[in-house]
């Protein structure tokens, strides 16, 4: 019951963040037809750009989530990810030009309560591993998927590692909690930040399949449930329009539920199964996991807690 609420969570979280994503995206993209749009609407003028922007995807977001399988969004994720590869690699090499071009300050270590905000953040960057199940269940070949996610799980760790490292080298502490918005105006610029809204708009159903799953086991005796499906992009949707910022936010849900799931509950899990047959190192190492798990999640959660409620100068 604890991993099902803790992948609800986890799951829903990273939803949440890719709505924050493309509302805040599109608003600084587009901040000044959608502001004059608001001042003309029918007494609606006190929503948000960001607002506008969520509440525009939520239809759409509908129908897609009614795809009831994986299988049937492999094209869709398969476009989701070129059109990222290609926004992604429009960042590097502006990236590239801004660091031969100039140089930053660059602080190494900015303290221990950076180390753990960050953390949180680089274990959310993770989010996908909550679909390596679902994703293996419906592979044609299930018997090389271990290679597959070895090697897919490497790649994407030195593309995140590179994109993160080269972003903060380019901008130093200008560098925003969304890239794109130091990209600056110009056509480039934009077609980088809309390719990344399409990519996280595509990927929300892949995302959330998780969750349907362990609704409609739970909820709806296993079986395909609309309305249940549509309940939870609504509530996704609703707690999104609510959140500031973006980073406090994947800190957040990294830190609180991803610890949990990533560190925690699989080495003490292991543990519990095989405490007769391990020996001291086994012992030690499982041990080791679940409390990194904990000191992150304990302190990364407290970071992000005091980054979303401080006053931002």
């Amino acid at each position: 019951f604890v991993v099902d609420v803790l992948i609800i969570l986890s799951q829903a979280g990273f939803c949440v963040g890719y709505l924050i994503f493309i509302g805040n995206t599109l608003a600084n993209l587009f901040n000044g037809e959608v502001s004059m749009v608001s001042g003309l609407s029918l007494g609606i003028s006190g929503l948000s750009a960001k607002s506008w922007y969520i509440w525009g995807c939520f239809p759409f977001q509908l129908a897609v989530n009614s795809i009831p399988t994986l299988t049937h969004l492999a094209p869709l994720s398969i476009f989701a990810d070129i059109v990222d590869l290609g926004a992604m690699g429009a960042v590097f090499v502006e990236d590239v030009s801004l660091i031969m071009k100039q140089s930053n300050e660059i602080i190494a270590f900015g303290g221990l309560s950076v180390f753990f905000y960050g953390m949180g953040v680089a274990v959310y960057a993770f989010e996908g591993i909550g679909m390596v199940f679902p994703i293996e269940s419906e592979m044609k070949e299930s018997r090389h998927f271990g290679k597959i996610l070895a090697l897919s799980m490497g790649l994407i760790s030195l593309m995140y590692g590179a994109f993160g490292a080269l972003g903060y080298f380019a901008f130093g502490p200008d560098t925003k909690d969304i890239i794109t918005a130091n990209l600056g105006a110009g056509w480039i610029s934009a077609m980088v930040q809309i390719g990344l809204c399409v990519n996280l708009f595509i990927s929300f159903p892949l995302m959330m399949n998780p969750v349907y799953e362990i609704v409609e086991r739970r909820f709806g005796g296993g079986r395909y449930c609309l309305w249940l499906r549509w309940l939870l992009v609504l509530i996704v949707s609703l707690v999104a329009l609510f959140v500031p910022n973006f980073a406090d936010f994947l800190s957040l849900i990294g830190s609180s539920v991803c610890c949990g799931l990533g560190f925690v509950l699989p080495a003490l899990f292991h543990l519990l199964v095989f405490k007769e047959e391990l020996g001291w190192k086994g012992w030690t190492v499982d041990v080791g996991i679940v409390t990194l798990g904990l000191v992150l999640g304990v302190s990364g959660t407290w970071s992000a807690l005091v980054e979303m409620f401080s006053v931002k100068v």
